[in-house]
């Protein structure tokens, strides 16, 4: 391993703005508010403040797959929060998600209206009120519930350490590389040998597992997420390729990835999303 200079921690940790790469404008040591701001609301009861980041496309897929199941109370807008912007500092979205992460969900067809935030807890809550995606069996709800915690806890170490430190660190560093990078591909054996013997993570349903894992390990296994493929040699994890490629052609994961996107093709934008008209004239990329 190629040497590295030495650093010694401080006594106490200090704050140096600007250290941290392509996101260090948006980190900060401090919860709360910097800026006052309003969120609009549409005339749907489920309002969405979102990006189509992997944890944001988790929820417009669950939506737009509950609308294709009939469940039209799941009828939503959709609204971009621009993270680059800082837009989820502002106080409206600091009140529904003290986080400040997207996404963020308020639920306005119960009284009180009820803020929803984390992705996982947001997949849950929509899952139990149009009962939809998450097995009520309680051996099958466990081994649903297993895999849907797995990946909030595991792909933190994709993105936050991966993806940081290959792609957006302001300098390569071959410790933390090597060391995520071999976290990552323990992650996708544990998917691959799952999916050697079941057609989804939890078996023959499609749930919220599989809603929730898709938009990170799909994204890495078959968009090349970080320009990471052929570095982690993804094509080697077949069953899960298999199994992203079958969740990627669902139309309602389709229409799910375009909501609050506002890069790449236009055509494959949708950057809000208050009824499905609003996918007239979008196809794939």
């Amino acid at each position: 391993m190629a040497s590295v200079s030495t650093y010694t921690p401080p006594k106490v940790w200090t704050w140096k703005s600007g250290n941290g790469g392509n996101w260090s404008a948006i980190n900060r040591p401090v919860a709360g508010a910097t800026h006052e701001k309003i969120l609009p609301i549409g005339k749907h009861p489920l309002q969405l403040y979102s990006l189509a980041t992997p944890n944001g496309v988790k929820i417009t897929v669950m939506l737009e797959e509950l609308l294709a199941l009939g469940r039209y109370g799941a009828e939503y807008d959709a609204w971009p929060i621009d993270i680059g912007e800082g837009e989820q500092f502002g106080s409206g979205f600091v009140a529904l998600n003290p986080n400040s992460k997207i996404p963020a969900l308020l639920d306005r067809s119960i009284a009180p209206p009820t803020r929803v935030f984390e992705s996982g807890a947001i997949l849950v809550y929509l899952a139990e009120k149009f009962d939809a995606f998450l097995p009520t069996e309680p051996s099958a709800r466990a081994e649903c519930l297993s895999w849907l915690f797995w990946q909030m806890g595991s792909a933190p170490y994709l993105g936050g350490g991966f993806g940081h430190f290959y792609s957006y660190a302001p300098e390569k560093i071959e410790y933390c590389i090597d060391r995520y990078a071999m976290e990552v591909k323990r992650q996708l054996d544990v998917l691959d040998r799952d999916l050697s013997t079941r057609r989804y993570l939890c078996g023959d349903a499609y749930t919220i597992a599989d809603i929730a894992t898709y938009p990170w390990y799909g994204s890495l296994v078959l968009h090349n997420l970080y320009k990471a493929a052929e570095f982690l040699d993804v094509a080697s994890y077949a069953h899960v390729v298999r199994w992203a490629a079958a969740i990627e052609a669902r139309p309602a994961v389709q229409r799910g990835q375009r909501v609050n996107k506002t890069w790449g093709p236009e055509a494959e934008r949708v950057p809000e999303r208050h009824d499905a008209g609003d996918f007239d004239g979008v196809t794939p990329g």
